[in-house]
């Protein structure tokens, strides 16, 4: 009896260990000592030296309202290879006036995490009047404007927007950084990304502003970077070199590597 009970409680304890790994799966944890190595990583302003750096989610300013789990420094981190890339991009539009601005890049797991457990707060709305005034918490998911898992974690996406290099400002882009909303579509208000016609649908959106869009997905388009379909400051690496792998380890400033 004693033995059987053993094996019972044996059996008990595996099935809670195996539920227990299941649920970390499903919440996106990262535990591997791969997802743990910055040394394929760079600092963005190592490789693009003028790219301004505005990461929200070391600040207040974002859809949470709060200091986002992960990011220990205000910097942007990307793999090589990526930022290799935006490099390419900064010299092309620096030839027309612009520099990049970068709102933000490597995305650690714990940042995601952080994500989920602010989605399942319904109480908490505090910042839907300046990201998501027409959404529900659910839609904003539903949307995927915020993911479960974030090709941020992957080391090769950059969310981003251009500054004018005569005026110091940001150039208009219809909306801003991560409004949750049709607005942010990159088609939004009759324009073609493929064509780059503009047909105009909504009176508070002009063809200038879809243009400057256009301006910066072109540049990201021709130096090896894909967009996403509701975001229009998002793009990632096509070859990206860690398709698989969601990183988890801080965002903070790197030792610069020659």
């Amino acid at each position: 009896m004693k033995q059987k009970m053993n094996r019972i409680a044996m059996v008990a304890l595996l099935a809670t260990a195996l539920l227990a790994g299941c649920r970390s799966a499903q919440n996106g944890a990262i535990n591997s000592d791969k997802a743990l190595d910055s040394s394929a990583f760079v600092n963005i302003t190592d490789v693009v030296p003028d790219a301004i750096l505005e990461i929200r989610y070391y600040s207040t300013y974002n859809f949470v309202g709060a200091r986002i789990d992960g990011y220990e420094e205000p910097t942007a981190l990307l793999t090589r290879q990526a930022a290799d890339s935006l490099r390419a991009v900064s010299l092309d539009l620096k030839r027309h006036g612009y520099c990049l601005k970068i709102y933000d890049a490597y995305r650690p797991q714990r940042a995601v995490d952080h994500f989920m457990r602010w989605s399942q707060d319904l109480g908490d709305t505090i910042t839907k009047a300046y990201f998501y005034p027409r959404l529900t918490k659910k839609e904003v998911f539903d949307g995927e404007y915020v993911a479960t898992k974030s090709g941020h974690s992957r080391g090769s996406t950059v969310d981003l927007t251009i500054v004018d290099m005569k005026t110091g400002k940001e150039v208009d882009m219809g909306g801003t950084f991560d409004w949750f909303g049709i607005e942010s579509h990159p088609d939004y208000g009759g324009g073609n990304p493929e064509t780059l016609d503009f047909q105009q649908t909504d009176p508070n959106f002009t063809s200038v502003q879809f243009y400057n869009r256009m301006v910066l997905r072109t540049a990201m388009m021709r130096h090896g970077f894909k967009p996403l379909d509701n975001e229009w400051w998002h793009f990632t690496l096509k070859d990206e070199p860690f398709p698989d792998t969601y990183f988890n380890f801080p965002v903070r400033q790197l030792p610069v590597v020659k």
